[in-house]
């Protein structure tokens, strides 16, 4: 999503029960860093609070429709969802020894390594303690399906690092682990709550995660460090290759043979970012998200015409993150 008036445009569509379940997800995540003592309180704390759009908490919700008598469940569902986001990006930072995320520090960057790690493992831990609180075996087959794909993204991620040859497929299959699961697993959460469409709807999550990474990777390359938070090819000197590389690969040979441990710092990065952008890969990476965009929401199923409509709106919002 591109601003806080996109989400409010789906938060309004979505119904008027959404807005206060998504103030009670805040409420409670606010409440979950402490009891654990001051610094990992502190650390767990500030990386809840910069937890960006709610995306994924959202999307329970709207999958789920109107609550009925299901609300406490549902704000579990989405605490949790929430929390095993921030879990694997504190992780992610602790494995990329990152200096920032979206501006600010990152825990590994203020506290180390170990309090790094120890931060994730928190967060990880209590969202299943609360998704536990319901009671429901799905529910944490769910998350726990969709915590082992991060985990096996994350690994794959290891394996291909450097190597500029990956196949698009296996990229591909990376984006669904890393980032599809979690929006899957969201909208499985709320569709299961309810009784609906949980198979369907879990797809159309999937789908547009997908769509999420492969913009995301895009904006990596375009930038603008202002508007992303980070250095433009920060992916490729962490020697990550992502779509925009093997989509340009093919039009300039002398990509397909670039040493990526050969670059020396943002500059040179930038350069091949420069490369990568004359090749046309960038808009054709931002149609291939927005195919997908348009086969998840052509694959909806019925359902009430405001809950469609917010649907449709995340789906937009993914792909006009990059406009």
């Amino acid at each position: 999503m591109t601003s806080g008036a996109a989400v409010d445009a789906v938060v309004r569509a979505g119904g008027a029960h959404v807005a206060p379940l998504m103030a009670r997800v805040e409420e409670r995540l606010a409440q979950l860093a402490t009891g654990y003592g001051a610094t990992l309180a502190d650390h767990a704390g500030a990386t809840i609070a910069a937890g960006g759009k709610r995306l994924r908490p959202l999307l329970v919700f709207l999958a789920a429709g109107e609550p009925g008598a299901l609300a406490d469940r549902l704000v579990r569902s989405a605490v949790a969802v929430e929390l095993i986001h921030a879990a694997s990006l504190v992780h992610d930072d602790v494995l990329d020894h990152a200096p920032t995320r979206r501006g600010q520090p990152t825990v590994i960057a203020r506290a180390g390594r170990t309090v790094a790690t120890a931060t994730g493992d928190l967060l990880f831990s209590r969202a299943f303690a609360e998704l536990a609180e319901n009671g429901e075996a799905d529910d944490v087959r769910a998350l726990s399906a969709a915590s082992s794909s991060l985990a096996a993204g994350e690994l794959m991620q290891r394996a291909d690092a450097w190597d500029v040859a990956v196949p698009l497929e296996r990229y591909v299959r990376r984006c669904e682990l890393k980032t599809g699961s979690l929006f899957e697993a969201a909208c499985r959460l709320g569709a299961l709550a309810v009784g609906g469409p949980a198979e369907t709807l879990a797809r159309f999550g999937r789908e547009i995660g997908i769509a999420f990474q492969l913009l995301d990777d895009v904006l990596d390359v375009a930038g603008p460090p202002s508007r992303t938070g980070k250095a433009r090819g920060t992916d490729l000197l962490d020697g990550t290759v992502t779509l925009p590389l093997i989509l340009a690969r093919e039009g300039d040979p002398q990509l397909a043979a670039t040493d990526l441990r050969a670059l020396d710092g943002p500059a040179a990065a930038e350069e091949i970012c420069d490369r990568i952008a004359a090749t046309g890969a960038l808009d054709e990476a931002k149609r291939r998200a927005l195919e997908l965009v348009e086969q998840a929401k052509g694959e909806l199923p019925a359902l009430p015409d405001g809950q469609r409509r917010a649907l449709e709106l995340v789906a937009d919002g993914v792909v006009e993150r990059y406009a």
